[in-house]
């Protein structure tokens, strides 16, 4: 995948939409990323710190949840970190969802500012509809970038949610539905290097949008 050099002016506009409920119908059109200026890292909470071995918090998923990563390995070192904790902020985020746990301190460990609002905010409609995620997402066609203070980096790659669905927590049943455009989303995550106590790159700011025709190629 290209590996270059993007300006934060690249990234300035609003917070990302919510598109929750795996493979939703949302038709409004999305905004750019905003607040690449000012992102700043948060400490990790503390109940994620107290993890065994300072390794992270748990970010297991039950067997019917199985999340694809089809990324290359990139050359450079900075940029494999960053990429590696982009993967984990997603497993955070269905581990949240999982749990049911708007607090739960995954995610907390690794986003902050308005990335970590969107993962809550995802977790919060999963317990107010009553369900959690069934199935496999696959996430592919990987792009890192450096910005121009050369620091932090924009992680973009696509997501076929087709064969991932929500399961009603209460009857166990699946609401299965068709492949569609709906089922294609393009994530851009902007990644900021380990700070203080942190040993992990934070997702600081999140995109997500929906019907990403680019995607679906």
């Amino acid at each position: 995948m290209a590996r270059h050099t993007v300006t934060t002016a690249a990234l300035a506009a609003t917070t990302a939409l919510l598109l929750t409920a795996c493979g939703g119908n949302d038709d409004t059109p999305p905004d750019d990323i905003k607040g690449a200026d000012r992102a700043s890292s948060a400490s990790p909470s503390a109940a994620a710190s107290a993890s065994a071995g300072g390794e992270g918090p748990d970010l297991s998923l039950p067997k019917d949840v199985d999340l694809v990563f089809d990324f290359d390995k990139p050359s450079d070192v900075k940029h494999e970190a960053a990429l590696a904790d982009a993967k984990n902020y997603l497993r955070a985020m269905y581990h949240g969802i999982v749990a049911q746990d708007p607090d739960d301190p995954a995610y907390r460990y690794y986003s902050g500012g308005q990335a970590a609002q969107y993962v809550k905010s995802q977790i919060e409609a999963a317990v107010k509809g009553g369900w959690t995620p069934s199935g496999t997402e696959k996430y592919y066609d990987e792009d890192v970038t450096t910005l121009s203070d050369g620091k932090r980096t924009l992680v973009t790659f696509c997501s076929n949610q087709s064969k991932i669905f929500s399961k009603d927590i209460k009857s166990g049943e699946i609401n299965r539905t068709e492949e569609s455009l709906s089922s294609y989303l393009k994530f851009r995550l902007l990644m900021l290097p380990p700070s203080g106590s942190s040993q992990v790159w934070k997702a600081q700011v999140s995109e997500v949008v929906s019907k990403a025709k680019e995607c679906r190629a």
